[in-house]
């Protein structure tokens, strides 16, 4: 275990995890008929448990890394606030150790190890239970990255559990309390939670962003060039609106107990901050429903531009047909095997024939011309959307 003023945060590099496209994203955790209340549930490829731990007051801060479970005891009853941060559900024995230490009971430390679970907030008197999903733009390629975040708050502390050794949204809650920045070092630990939550939810909005700019580019390519490659992506997007509807969803619920304070572990003052937490939440709600009402009518777009599309396609074959319409009936008349035809035995007559039905054709396409018909045709190709 290493000591030393709280310096800098650390940020690591994100693993690049591969995903398969039909997976889910929250397809929450549920025990097995029969299983045994508390059993932990290890996931093959979970990270190992590391424990980062914070403890500051007014006067001080520092952190201190790699710390061992039983380091954790004497932080437990102290005058100062600590913020206990367990990245990487991965090590059963460590997690144990955590729950015995801190006092933890089984079935709650069932929900802070087997993820994900349903966004919820659980009294045990002299703990409160937060369990939130994190979410963050995917690196690599369109959609975003989960991860539940699980808080445990007691009177001068805080225990976090975080599923991923990787960059999180804390950095900024880090640096406040190195430098000594607001007033995160004169409240106590719900006010850290506080910070911590609205971290979180506001971490919803660029993943948000990113889907109004590509609801935007799908409905201008809609318009131009319609073709299954968007009906997939417009799949793709209703099914990821959906996930983060049910990752923040039961977060409406949660913010409102907060701010109710139904907990003798949140002080009147921060009920108030809680209360910035659940308008966001209520923003970020009317935004995904607004974004799914886009998405369906996405598909309505498709369909209309699809049949737009076809209307073009039977304009011009109904054009072709119309001008050779009075051609073949000519060419049938003349074409008849009849002996006596007086027009067959004109000296000029196939040129006559010829010149009638250049004169016939020239005039249909004269008149469709006047009324429009080959526009569509005219028609210059317009950029797809705003970023080309």
């Amino acid at each position: 275990m290493t000591q030393s003023p709280i310096t800098e945060p650390q940020i690591l590099n994100p693993e690049q995890l591969e995903k398969e496209e039909d997976a889910d994203y929250f397809d929450y955790f549920f025990d097995e008929p029969g299983s045994e209340p508390g059993k932990l549930n290890i996931e093959p490829d979970a990270k190992p448990s590391r424990i980062v731990l914070i403890d500051y007051d007014q006067s001080h801060a520092i952190r201190k890394v790699d710390v061992t479970p039983n380091a954790l005891t004497p932080y437990l009853g102290t005058n100062t606030i600590s913020w206990m941060d367990v990245q990487g559900l991965g090590s059963e024995r460590v997690l144990k150790q955590i729950g015995e230490i801190s006092k933890l009971h089984p079935l709650l430390l069932e929900d802070v190890v087997n993820v994900p679970q349903r966004p919820k907030v659980e009294d045990y008197n002299e703990q409160l239970v937060l369990i939130v999903q994190m979410v963050r733009p995917n690196a690599n390629e369109e959609g975003f990255e989960s991860e539940q975040v699980s808080f445990v708050l007691g009177t001068r502390y805080l225990l976090t559990f975080q599923e991923e050794e990787i960059e999180d949204c804390f950095d900024i809650v880090r640096e406040r309390i190195r430098a000594n920045q607001g007033k995160v070092r004169q409240e106590k630990a719900d006010y850290l939670m506080y910070l911590l939550l609205d971290s979180i939810i506001d971490g919803y909005f660029p993943v948000l962003e990113d889907y109004g700019d590509r609801i935007e580019d799908i409905e201008d390519e809609l318009a131009m060039d319609p073709n299954t490659n968007q009906l997939k992506e417009i799949y793709v997007i209703r099914r990821e609106l959906l996930a983060l509807r049910r990752a923040i969803w039961p977060l409406r619920n949660v913010t409102n107990m907060l701010v109710r304070g139904e907990s003798s572990l949140i002080s009147s003052e921060a009920q108030i901050y809680f209360r910035d937490c659940y308008d966001h939440v209520i923003q970020i709600l009317d935004i995904v429903e607004t974004y799914r009402e886009l998405a369906s009518s996405l598909m309505d777009a498709y369909l209309s531009s699809m049949s737009n599309k076809m209307n073009e396609v039977m304009q011009v074959l109904t054009v072709v047909s119309t001008i050779f319409i009075p051609l073949t009936f000519i060419a049938g008349v003349y074409g008849m095997n009849f002996e006596y035809m007086p027009e067959l035995h004109t000296r000029w007559g196939y040129i006559a024939c010829l010149g009638l039905m250049t004169a016939i054709a020239g005039g249909l396409i004269l008149f469709f011309w006047r009324r429009g018909w080959f526009e569509p045709f005219a028609r210059p190709k317009l950029p797809l959307s705003k970023k080309d």
